[in-house]
């Protein structure tokens, strides 16, 4: 009725400034329009006037649009990747678009699954690499079958058991796959129908889905992934097929594709690599690269134009700190992969400083001093990784890395979540992570790309809290408590994700923001990670607690340290209560070690109170008895992009 009604208004408009006369005499009908006309440029005339008034009553009359914070997945594969229909998952584009803005859609085992709360944004990145391949395989494209091999890969996927099909997990992370899944015509195919799926389901400022892709770069089993994003509609971004790693996995490849994509197309896009501690040392280099050659200022100038953000976490683990990196940071060691790589080749020791952020960020400002450019001035987010088509990131609310064994069931928490040769993965490592966080002033693809590329983002362990986090010379106590503190924040000094070049010699300050997700748990406290190069190019970190909930019981000690918060979770139960902690921290704070002439970088860590992990609740839910050493408690965190600090000279 509402459409008919638009309808009959729209054409009774039409007629009307058309002149059509109805019950109306013909001189009548000749004039209204003309007199209309002079209404509307006398009204345009006064409303010029009045806008241009000084004051005006509306205060976001004259301003640009506020930034808000949009939540999103950038790292989400359906059944066209082929490891996710080797899987088991039956989800098409279509269910992952339809899940994410909040329907509810039926998961692979058959269970509903529906978010909370929709999201604002998603990146469906389905590998390219065989890309729509299993689902022509399927449809019995004469090309495959054609091939021994894949013939062999129908019967067993089609007409096996469950558990032969899950003999060729491994595929995609071999180099000797059959030649004919790299096929143009599927790939082509199905990067069609990938791109224009995303268009149908664009709907600006309420959901929007960004064209992407995922390239599995690897070295052996050393995991080199990156996310490529555009900017851009299906027919730009169908200008140039996307690269396929079986061309060539070296990121540097990967680089040239995105400059001969914009130089072809007109478009924008960028790449974010994967979370890092798989890659066995691989992902940060600082002297030799991951295919050969040495760290150079074109390599440190290209991955700093090409990767502005970096995927600290995910489902497979957390990659912001180490224990063994940061000895003096007692939550470093939070949901830590640091068993091997793909291949099943264990990590030692040697290779864990090359996967992480942190770590990363310290070594990206020596790099700088050396060659004039920094490869890892990133900003920091989140995603899931999930094989699902499901982005479910809650820890009460988790379908799993995969459809074959890990969506929700008794047993889940000991199956194999991935790993071969010396070590297997098991379930109950997989971490219910991530989410991206992005300031942008408006829900669209270029809203939500730009804030990206310009790293105005943060990273959360699946949490929707809310972080701000601004830097520069002039804030004080009242521009922190303001009503209008992010407005002044952006006056007087930078947000997350830039650069303070020095102005003066004092020490710059911060001001820090924190609300709780309304669906989570209260907030523990809020840190500051500071990392800076000294005099002689050695980096170091330090962490500083500036803020936390409940000082009645816990206050900060001699060495700067705030004991632990009591726990409430009862894991048996799965529940937890909000006696203890905040629904919002704040605080204006100075680094007390600040020297004018040193590099560094700042960024924050906020930490919620414990509540029960995913593992928690599949024991309430599918009365199981776990072993003891796996964890039923967990504490989800925020990571803020960093603010940078230049000296003069």
């Amino acid at each position: 009725m509402k459409i008919k009604n638009s309808l009959i208004i729209a054409l009774i408009a039409i007629a009307f400034y058309a002149g059509w006369s109805f019950d109306q005499s013909p001189a009548v009908s000749e004039e209204i329009p003309a007199l209309q006309v002079k209404a509307d440029r006398a009204g345009y005339v006064v409303a010029e006037q009045i806008r241009n008034q000084d004051p005006h009553y509306s205060p976001v009359a004259n301003q640009p649009l506020q930034k808000q914070v949009f939540w999103g997945d950038t790292h989400l594969h359906s059944n066209f990747s082929m490891d996710a229909f080797i899987f088991g998952n039956t989800l098409g584009p279509d269910d992952a678009y339809r899940f994410a803005k909040g329907e509810k859609v039926m998961a692979t085992k058959g269970q509903p699954a529906q978010l909370r709360e929709p999201l604002d944004f998603l990146v469906l990145a389905d590998h390219t690499d065989g890309v729509g391949a299993m689902i022509a395989l399927k449809a019995g494209n004469e090309k495959l079958l054609a091939n021994p091999t894949l013939q062999a890969w129908s019967e067993i996927l089609f007409a096996g058991e469950e558990d032969d099909a899950r003999q060729l997990d491994s595929t995609q992370t071999r180099s000797d796959t059959p030649r004919e899944l790299e096929d143009k015509d599927i790939r082509g195919n199905a990067w069609d129908y990938l791109t224009a799926t995303a268009d149908a389901h664009y709907e600006p400022g309420t959901f929007t889905p960004l064209i992407g892709f995922e390239f599995t770069a690897q070295r052996g089993g050393q995991n080199l992934h990156r996310v490529v994003i555009y900017r851009d509609d299906a027919e730009t971004a169908q200008s140039l097929l996307p690269l396929s790693p079986k061309e060539s996995s070296d990121p540097r490849a990967l680089w040239d594709f995105l400059q001969q994509y914009e130089d072809i197309s007109g478009g924008k896009v960028l790449a974010i690599a994967h979370n890092g501690n798989i890659s066995n040392g691989l992902m940060f280099p600082t002297a030799e690269l991951e295919f050969g050659g040495q760290m150079d200022s074109d390599y440190a100038e290209r991955r700093a134009r090409w990767e502005p953000v970096y995927e600290v976490t995910q489902i497979k683990g957390d990659g912001e700190a180490h224990p063994l990196l940061s000895p003096d940071d007692r939550f470093a060691d939070y949901e830590s992969w640091d068993l091997g790589d793909f291949a099943g080749v264990p990590k030692i020791d040697q290779m864990i400083p090359f996967e992480y952020a942190r770590e990363a960020l310290k070594n990206g400002l020596a790099l700088d001093s050396a060659y004039g450019a920094n490869p890892y001035k990133f900003g920091m987010i989140g995603s899931t990784d999930s094989h699902t088509s499901l982005a479910t990131a809650a820890e009460d609310n988790f379908y799993g890395k995969h459809s074959a064994g890990m969506e929700p069931q008794p047993d889940r928490w000991k199956d194999a979540v991935g790993g071969r040769g010396e070590f297997t993965v098991p379930g109950f490592m997989m971490a219910a992570s991530g989410y991206a966080a992005v300031w942008a002033t408006e829900n669209t693809r270029e809203g939500i790309w730009d804030a990206i590329q310009r790293k105005e983002v943060y990273a959360t362990t699946g949490s929707r809290m809310t972080v701000r986090f601004f830097g520069g010379w002039d804030f004080t106590q009242d521009d922190l408590h303001a009503s209008n503190m992010s407005d002044i924040g952006y006056n007087k000094g930078v947000p997350m994700g830039a650069t303070l070049l020095q102005s003066r010699s004092d020490a710059p300050v911060f001001m820090l923001q924190t609300a709780k997700d309304p669906n989570g748990a209260n907030l523990d406290r809020l840190q500051v990670i500071k990392g800076w190069e000294d005099a002689e190019g050695a980096v170091h970190e330090k962490v500083f607690n500036v803020a936390w909930s409940n000082p009645e019981l816990r206050s900060m000690d001699d060495s700067g340290d705030v004991a632990d918060i009591p726990s409430t979770v009862d894991e048996a139960k799965a529940t937890y209560s909000h006696k203890y902690g905040a629904a919002e921290l704040t605080a204006l704070w100075q680094d007390p070690e600040f020297s004018a002439e040193q590099k560094a970088f700042y960024y924050v860590r906020a930490l919620e109170v414990p509540s029960p992990r995913w593992t928690s609740y599949d024991t309430a839910q599918f009365d199981v008895e776990m072993a003891p050493y796996v964890k039923k408690t967990t504490q989800d965190r925020a990571y803020s992009s960093p603010i940078w600090y230049e000296p003069a000279n």
